[in-house]
């Protein structure tokens, strides 16, 4: 495991931490009965500090590309309209019901 990854863990540590120092301290407001207005200062130092750790990860800990083969079996055209100016590939919005699904039967 990469440093990336701990620092990562850290950030969204720390962000969790933050969210719950929040909740803390609203139930106290609560409590005393006043106004919520802001969280206090160190929560907030606490949020950037762990957006910051968070996207330092993300930028860090980059993902496998993965090259685009013209020839394979995802990418085949599946349906080739009569007007040829748009056609439909195999991807993830074949998933989702058509119009056609959508329409009542009468």
């Amino acid at each position: 495991m990469g440093i990336g990854y701990v620092v990562g863990f850290l950030g969204g540590a720390i962000l969790a931490h933050a969210a719950y120092a929040t909740i803390q301290y609203r139930a106290v407001l609560k409590i005393t009965e006043e106004e919520f207005s802001r969280p206090p200062m160190d929560v907030v130092m606490e949020l950037l500090l762990g957006l910051a750790l968070c996207m330092w990860a993300g930028l860090a800990v980059p993902a496998k590309f993965l090259s685009v083969l013209p020839h394979s079996e995802e990418n085949r055209i599946v349906l080739l309209p009569a007007n040829l100016d748009f056609m439909i590939f195999n991807h993830r919005g074949r998933a989702l019901p058509s119009d056609s699904d959508l329409k009542l039967k009468t």
